[in-house]
């Protein structure tokens, strides 16, 4: 009995696994804005969800627990790809990565449960531990985005000043085309 719940459960890790490489490529795909193919994302994660759901009906006990969040963690890996890919945005990434580990950390106290005393203390907090470092890591990675996006508008600013202070030797037309050719050459 033990072996088959096992054997399912094996195959519905296979098959969760399956779905998000799937998603994955489709996301690959999805260009930042493209909303059909994000509401396609999201909608084929939805059916992946469902389907690995059903697949935990036989399973009994803390199996059908850590099963359950297994899709759930599938789905929000899922679904997380898609709003970054369709979003773009640093904040959205930051968003995403939250919602991953969180789905990851359900599903670590899930399979904690087959574990009793001491030991599943110290797995609970683990994955606690585990939730909150992934959290940092996601804050931190936005701020260093943040930070480089500043440097790189703040050096485009200081090349154009810099051809701005060179068109100064030139008159008329000349000058303004200068000026126009600094602008386009540092976004401004």
């Amino acid at each position: 009995m033990k072996q088959t719940m096992f054997t399912r459960q094996a195959r519905l890790t296979r098959a969760v696994a399956a779905a998000i490489g799937a998603l994955a490529l489709s996301s690959a795909a999805l260009a930042a804005g493209d909303r059909t193919v994000y509401d396609q994302s999201r909608a084929t994660a939805k059916t992946s969800y469902e389907s690995a759901r059903k697949q935990c009906d036989g399973l009994k006990a803390n199996a059908k627990d850590v099963c359950i969040a297994e899709a759930k963690a599938a789905r929000a890996k899922a679904d997380a790809d898609a709003d970054v890919s369709f979003k773009g945005t640093p904040k959205a990434r930051q968003e995403a990565s939250a919602d991953v580990a969180e789905a990851q950390y359900e599903l670590a106290k899930e399979r904690c449960d087959d574990k009793q005393g001491n030991e599943k203390d110290v797995c609970v907090k683990d994955a606690k531990a585990t939730l909150e470092q992934a959290k940092a890591d996601s804050k931190a990675q936005r701020e260093v985005t943040d930070v480089r996006k500043e440097a790189v508008e703040d050096k485009r600013e200081a090349q154009y000043e810099v051809q701005a202070e060179k068109c100064d030797t030139m008159k008329g037309d000349a000058k303004d085309a200068c000026v126009d050719r600094a602008k386009k050459a540092h976004h401004q």
